[in-house]
């Protein structure tokens, strides 16, 4: 249930209302717009007086919301949330390119493509620690010692880095870590997101690979539920009766999740073809959708990669994309 006040309320007046709404056992969420000021209950409702609370002087009117998931809802907060990682900021028309290697292999690697993906306008440096691999004979990454890697890839370029956590037991790893990705195997691991909700970091959740866009946007609630706002949303591509790509991209996600929720929504064309000379077109498609950002892996050797070179694009290629999608974004926001 959310309640829209009256322009040029009093905050005070706002804040005694919230006060006995909490006191009431519902947790209150306050979005203060540009235009207006919305109040979002999230809880049991049905002892609460509709016709009472609509007779209040402030509050213009009310409105149940139907969906389950309510902090993640653009009913609660109907302008996109812009995420702000040290001055590199995400959605409400801020566009981001987050590029590197699927995994951290050496120094000199996530060094040389940092230097070159910065170079490129990559907005964020990614690369996999710890990686959840299919069989157990695969590389599971570099693990502590990836993570201290892309440490000292960030204080060279000063670009923030992105990497992914598969344990709750690993968070103490990842204290600098600027944005915690949760893969698509662990987008259902619900212990996890409870323990994300608790920390104030950026958290990017991949949909799962069979997983619907409510699916997705219910283990969002599960951060934010725990009072962790800074969610974004990543469309990977999704399981299909399609074999000849890795997944299947769905590219109606983007406008469809930024019509029910107020969250960035980035997109990765590397996982979802699973095909280098793919990532560029779908990156076009993605950005001319209306993404507001896209992942896309960048290696400097993808031949003789330990994970996912298949996918990944040289350095050069990823500079070619960067520059077409700016042009893309160029077109559709002149």
């Amino acid at each position: 249930m959310i309640a829209i006040i009256r322009p040029g309320v009093e905050k005070t007046k706002i804040d005694a209302l919230c006060d006995w709404l909490s006191g009431r056992g519902l947790g209150v969420h306050v979005t203060v717009g540009e235009f207006q000021t919305i109040i979002g209950l999230i809880g049991d409702t049905t002892g609460l007086d509709i016709g009472l609370l609509e007779g209040l002087d402030i509050v213009e009117r009310v409105q149940r919301v139907s969906e389950p998931f309510k902090s993640a809802n653009r009913k609660f907060h109907p302008d996109d949330t812009v995420i702000d990682v040290g001055g590199v900021k995400l959605g409400g028309g801020n566009f981001a390119m987050i590029a590197g290697p699927c995994s951290v292999e050496s120094r000199d690697q996530i060094l040389e493509v940092a230097r070159s993906v910065k170079k490129s306008g990559a907005s964020f440096l990614r690369g996999g620690a710890f990686k959840p691999r299919t069989s157990p004979y695969d590389f599971q990454g570099l693990a502590a010692e990836g993570i201290e890697l892309l440490l000292e890839a960030k204080r060279e370029t000063g670009l923030p880095i992105v990497t992914e956590i598969m344990s709750a037991h690993h968070l103490p790893l990842f204290e600098n870590v600027d944005v915690i990705q949760v893969g698509a195997r662990n987008i259902q691991n619900f212990e996890l997101l409870k323990e994300l909700g608790h920390i104030r970091k950026p958290i990017l959740l991949k949909r799962g690979i069979a997983g619907t866009l409510k699916e997705l946007l219910m283990s969002a609630e599960y951060v934010m539920s725990g009072g962790n706002e800074n969610v974004i949303l990543c469309e990977r591509g999704i399981r299909s009766y399609e074999t000849a790509t890795r997944n299947t991209l769905d590219l109606s996600a983007v406008p469809v999740l930024h019509e029910l929720s107020h969250l960035p929504v980035v997109v990765d064309p590397s996982h979802a073809t699973g095909v280098a000379r793919l990532v560029r077109p779908m990156a076009l498609a993605a950005a001319a959708a209306g993404a507001d950002g896209l992942m896309i892996e960048v290696h400097n050797d993808p031949k003789n990669a330990l994970c996912d070179g298949a996918q990944s694009l040289t350095p050069e290629q990823f500079e070619d994309v960067a520059h077409r999608v700016r042009e893309i974004r160029s077109i559709i926001h002149d």
